[in-house]
């Protein structure tokens, strides 16, 4: 709870954020050797930060640049009293959000944003980055390690950033925690298709940064996305971990109070002519939300604001969103002939979800052993364990019955998320 402040409290001092991890840990290292002895202070995080800028100033102080660090930053530090222990887990001051701007630099690939900030500003273990993204531990290690020396080396300062770069950078920022979001909600290979603490760590951030930021626009129409599609973790699983598609969901099992701080965190997005991408997939999302049952959904204005989002941000992946809801409007010939004209796509080549919604408009025409055929190619295209079965099962219904299968999309597009059917890699 206490290492993300520390570390941006360290930073501010040491404008280095390895270095700054390195105290930190040292800090908790003292606490681990005195508080056995000494018992646990009445304030520990208070504690905890105290004795990492102690840390923090005598570095300053050793360095051969004394005077002019003195100048500039030690005399501050020793003169001022230390800043109080936040109130709750939730309170996050201004060094915190430095920290979230500086992990993720542009100067950083989008790998490395995610790792660095989760290390730091999420306060996972290298491991645990590692099996949440399913790839090596030293893989992982290794990426940290040069995050923090391409900040060091581009001498990235340590800050806020104001005016245009602000932008710049707030869009990267909103990058990184929604692609950990994506993760989290729809793995992209392994045998769960959720992984929760994923989902969890992004939308704390999403919070945090909402918070901070409150006129941000997109920061709120994130963190109203994030919300939205949250609240459906526990209907997206069946008992046995098997997906359950958006038509089948219980919406009963729908969190209703995380669909209300989606509703308000859309309404401080501004109004529906401002909205930026974040908004517009929240709004999407906001139209599941606020139908009584899958029969009841509003369609037609999905499909209008997938236009909406594919005029403000092209992609052919937020087309084949906008081809299954008109599939649930216009039927599944119009929406076909949407989804042939993607087939050419260079991004969509090895893209599973193509195939996959292509095998549920070819079904519904009772054009089975076509459907048959994508499934079986979605199948084969997905690293998902949890989806592939999904897919063959789909795919033995259609032999087995000679019927279209279940009505409603495969897998998660049309669902208005950030699911990899929203262009999890854009």
């Amino acid at each position: 709870m206490e290492s993300a402040r520390i570390i941006a409290t360290v930073a501010r001092i040491v404008r280095d954020v390895g270095i700054a991890e390195e105290i930190a840990q040292d800090a908790l290292v003292s606490a681990l050797e005195q508080w056995p002895r000494s018992g646990v202070p009445e304030r520990p995080g208070a504690w905890l930060t105290a004795t990492a800028k102690h840390r923090a100033v005598d570095l300053v102080r050793r360095r051969e640049t004394y005077a002019r660090k003195l100048a500039e930053v030690g005399r501050t530090l020793s003169e001022e009293s230390y800043d109080p222990e936040p109130s709750g887990p939730d309170d996050i001051d201004d060094d915190v959000l430095r920290l979230i701007f500086t992990t993720c630099h542009p100067v950083l690939s989008a790998a490395a944003r995610a790792a660095l900030t989760l290390r730091l500003v999420g306060g996972l273990r290298t491991d645990e980055i590692a099996r949440a993204f399913l790839v090596p531990e030293a893989t992982v290690a290794a990426r940290v390690t040069r995050a923090k020396r391409t900040l060091a080396k581009a001498g990235v300062e340590f800050e806020v950033p104001y005016g245009e770069d602000r932008a710049a950078r707030l869009g990267s920022v909103l990058e990184v925690v929604y692609l950990i979001f994506n993760e989290g909600y729809a793995a992209t290979a392994g045998d769960d298709l959720l992984r929760p603490g994923l989902c969890e760590d992004a939308l704390r951030l999403a919070r945090v940064l909402a918070a901070l930021v409150p006129a941000e626009g997109e920061a709120q129409g994130l963190v109203a996305l994030l919300e939205l599609q949250a609240s459906r973790t526990a209907a997206r699983t069946g008992p046995d971990g098997r997906p359950v598609l958006l038509a089948q969901q219980n919406r009963r099992r729908w969190d209703r109070l995380l669909i209300r701080r989606g509703f308000a965190a859309l309404e401080r997005a501004g109004d529906g002519r401002s909205y930026g991408p974040y908004a517009l997939q929240a709004a999407i999302a906001a139209c599941h939300a606020r139908a009584a049952s899958y029969e009841e959904t509003d369609w037609a204005t999905i499909a209008a604001l997938y236009g909406q989002l594919g005029a403000l941000a092209p992609s052919p992946v937020v087309e084949l969103n906008r081809a299954v809801a008109v599939s649930m409007t216009e039927g599944p010939a119009a929406a076909l002939a949407l989804v042939d004209a993607l087939a050419a796509e260079p991004a969509l080549a090895r893209y599973h979800l193509l195939p996959s919604v292509r095998g549920d408009l070819l079904a519904r025409l009772g054009r089975t052993e076509e459907a048959r055929a994508e499934f079986e190619r979605a199948a084969e295209l997905t690293r998902n364990e949890s989806e592939r079965a999904l897919l063959r099962e789909r795919g033995r219904e259609l032999g087995e019955a000679g019927e279209p299968a279940r009505d409603g999309a495969p897998g998660e597009a049309g669902e208005g998320g950030p699911a990899r059917a929203l262009g999890g890699d854009a």
